[in-house]
């Protein structure tokens, strides 16, 4: 039985004749449930609120939680709720947001008897409501958002349809893709989409505006984690052994850096770029959020020929629609630890010789967490028990985090008595 690759009753709310939806500033409407505070452990009628999902924004400057009664939208600095919805008919296992505009893409939670979790609801909250529907055979993996495209991504399937008039654009096959993984570019200028191959341990990166595909072998294991840096042009990777974190070119699949988490097996739940292209963050099942020092400098062709290393920072990202050149910086202050063996490399294991984290934070609950950069050397860290964490490394000695904030948005477990 083959999937539904057409949206089922979908409408788009339109401005001024418009064709395109009509996107502005996030705001609550004023029959929203809104709590200041952002801690509540019960919904309007008294009941457990349980956290089914979080997810980042565009930009990591919020993010979502879908709870079994609805959703809330969180600010990450300064921390606070903006928004809640609460549903009589159930929650949402899937929030995507748009950056900070009126459009969510919701899909349902097992329990929601409203919306199950074969379908993408996408909610106008300046209307209020739903304005359209896609429909599936298959329960959705995930949902990813541009503001020009809408992807679904089923367990065997990506369908990618255009967000103006809603036509379906491309159909990609992949391996079996339980966890969802997909990520996209979202700069204006350029239309990446990478998630796994049809081979194990393969990444296809499609590059929509250059009509171009690259299949890059990543790792011998499974794909387990995935994301890309906002223009789509590195591509950061992780397997189910969870070992290796590796960074590639996705013009050319060259591979420009490896680091190493640690030598244990462990589930890595996710992989973030600083928006300088400066640092690294993975959080992984082993209870720890690990900064890396990245060497990658992407410049392209008509770039200064000028420029020195005594003139450029030793880490940059420029942006280019041109041929690009991968580079790596000369050694600099914030490098990462590396064995003191590695001058043995190609004798002893390899682990010996690899890149080793060069801050870290230890996370005191057993629950899984993602990550984020903020402003100022900082790491945002959000867990499925309702924590939110803000901590700073030093940018040049490393080591462990210092802890600046933590809120516990979202109590999960009701006290007794």
């Amino acid at each position: 039985m083959t999937d539904v690759s057409s949206p089922k009753n979908f409408t788009v709310s339109t401005s001024r004749g418009s064709q395109q939806p009509h996107f502005a500033a996030f705001e609550p409407p004023m029959d929203a449930i809104y709590d200041p505070s952002g801690i509540s452990n019960s919904d309007i009628d008294g009941s457990e609120v349980n956290l089914l999902s979080v997810s980042w924004n565009q930009d990591y400057g919020c993010f979502a939680a879908g709870t079994n009664h609805g959703f809330r939208i969180y600010n990450c600095d300064p921390f606070k709720e903006t928004f809640r919805r609460d549903l009589k008919s159930g929650g949402f296992g899937i929030i995507e947001m748009l950056f900070r505009s009126n459009i969510l893409a919701l899909v349902g939670g097992k329990a929601n008897t409203q919306y199950p979790p074969n379908k993408v609801i996408i909610w106008d909250d300046h209307q209020s409501r739903c304005i359209g529907e896609f429909s599936f055979r298959s329960d959705v993996r995930a949902v990813k958002l541009r503001r020009d495209q809408i992807v679904v991504v089923l367990e065997h399937k990506i369908y990618v349809y255009n967000f103006m008039d809603l036509k379906l654009l491309h159909q990609i096959e992949t391996l079996a893709n339980p966890r969802g993984l997909c990520c996209l570019s979202h700069q204006v200028n350029t239309s990446v989409l990478a998630c796994p191959g049809l081979r194990r341990g393969q990444v296809r990166v499609e590059h929509f505006g250059l009509n171009m595909t690259k299949l890059i072998n990543a790792h011998d294991s499974r794909i387990a984690c995935l994301t890309m840096t906002m223009d789509g042009l590195l591509l950061a990777t992780a397997s189910t052994k969870g070992t290796l974190i590796r960074i590639f070119n996705t013009m050319d699949g060259t591979r420009l850096q490896e680091v190493r988490r640690g030598v244990d097996r462990a589930d890595i739940y996710g992989i973030a770029l600083s928006p300088n292209v400066q640092w690294l963050a993975v959080s992984s099942d082993k209870g720890t959020v690990h900064i890396f020092s990245l060497r990658v400098r992407v410049v392209s062709e008509d770039s200064s020929t000028q420029s020195t290393a005594g003139h450029a920072p030793p880490f940059s990202h420029q942006n280019s629609s041109s041929s690009l050149d991968a580079l790596i910086s000369p050694s600099a202050a914030g490098a990462n630890p590396g064995s003191s063996l590695s001058f043995m490399k190609g004798v002893l294991p390899k682990y010996f010789s690899s890149e080793w984290s060069f801050a870290r934070f230890h996370l005191p609950e057993p629950t899984q967490y993602m990550s984020a950069f903020g402003s100022q050397n900082t790491v945002i860290i959000v867990g499925m028990n309702g924590s939110f964490y803000r901590c700073a490394f030093d940018p040049v000695n490393g080591g462990e985090m210092i802890q600046h904030e933590y809120v516990r948005f979202l109590k999960t477990e009701l006290k007794s008595g």
